[in-house]
């Protein structure tokens, strides 16, 4: 599939198919998009409230539905994450969207959209949301930027004493670790055999970490990756017992049988520098022994 880039005067539609927002935090990337010269699209829909979401579950999923048939929309941009999406995602038909397809760009809870278009498909876009964005890099908005009007994307970091050396090569698929863990045996999974594991984690205990990486190898989702890369393990606990572990210690474990490339520190996830990642496209990822090195080729 040819992904459709942004270009001057492109309407990208704010969607909130999750947790409810206020205009005072959408504010500063409404203007951020205007300022790159595409049109945001939005109405005071966005700023609906039902309890913690964004309207309720027929609400979201009516708004979301209506944005992904628009002809007009080129790129869905949800506006945080939170929790709320798989709530609605097995009522929205995604037959136009195949048709006219989109780019939908988010993480967090927006892993369920991830995995969704994994499974049809669509490529998708793994990167900041207009909630904080004022807060991102430098390098995490202009690589949203770079990403959205079609330039490759290469990163270059230093390697994590954790990392198991070797090339990978292939599509990136995941997201959040929490979400995936909730996505199991549904038909939004990803497929993940032959394919680049992208996982991130924020606020979670570290034995619920190890909980959730031995669920997926219990259930075959791990051996038959290309490699297995970690973003952001931010703010992660332990219990008054220590655990015992580090988390990076659970996450070597539950892959020590598999002999694929692994990848700690990769930026993205939730922290200030959430670089964008294209998933679905062509990715080589080379781990060293002093750095890390990233391309992400955009599919014209």
């Amino acid at each position: 599939m040819v992904i459709p880039y942004l270009k001057q005067g492109s309407k990208v539609a704010i969607v909130a198919p999750a947790r409810k927002v206020t205009r005072e935090e959408m504010a500063f990337a409404i203007h951020w998009l205007e300022e790159q010269g595409f049109v945001p699209v939005y109405d005071d829909r966005l700023f609906a409230e039902h309890h913690i979401f964004a309207g309720d579950d027929n609400f979201r999923a009516n708004v979301f539905q209506e944005y992904i048939d628009n002809e007009h929309i080129e790129a869905i941009w949800l506006v945080r994450g939170g929790y709320g999406s798989i709530r609605i995602i097995d009522n929205i038909d995604f037959t136009k969207f195949l048709q006219h397809p989109k780019l939908i760009v988010g993480f967090s809870d927006g892993t369920v959209l991830h995995g969704k278009l994994s499974r049809l498909g669509i490529p998708s876009l793994h990167a900041a949301m207009p909630f904080y964005f004022a807060n991102k890099t430098p390098e995490a908005k202009q690589s949203l930027l770079d990403a959205l009007t079609g330039k490759s994307l290469q990163y270059e970091f230093p390697a994590h004493p954790q990392n198991r050396k070797g090339l990978m090569e292939g599509e990136i698929v995941g997201g959040n670790l929490s979400v995936l863990y909730g996505m199991i045996g549904s038909n939004t999974f990803p497929e993940l055999d032959g394919k680049i594991l992208f996982i991130e984690e924020v606020d979670e205990y570290i034995y619920h970490i190890d909980r959730m990486m031995h669920a997926l190898k219990r259930a075959g989702k791990l051996a038959n990756l290309k490699g297995l890369v970690i973003g952001g393990l931010t703010q992660i606990h332990d219990n008054s017992h220590p655990f015992g572990m580090s988390v990076e210690e659970v996450i070597t474990e539950a892959v020590a049988d598999f002999d694929y490339p692994v990848c700690f520190g990769f930026p993205a996830g939730h922290f200030d520098d959430n670089r964008a990642v294209f998933f679905g496209l062509d990715s080589q990822l080379l781990v060293a022994d002093k750095k890390v090195v990233f391309v992400n080729a955009f599919n014209h």
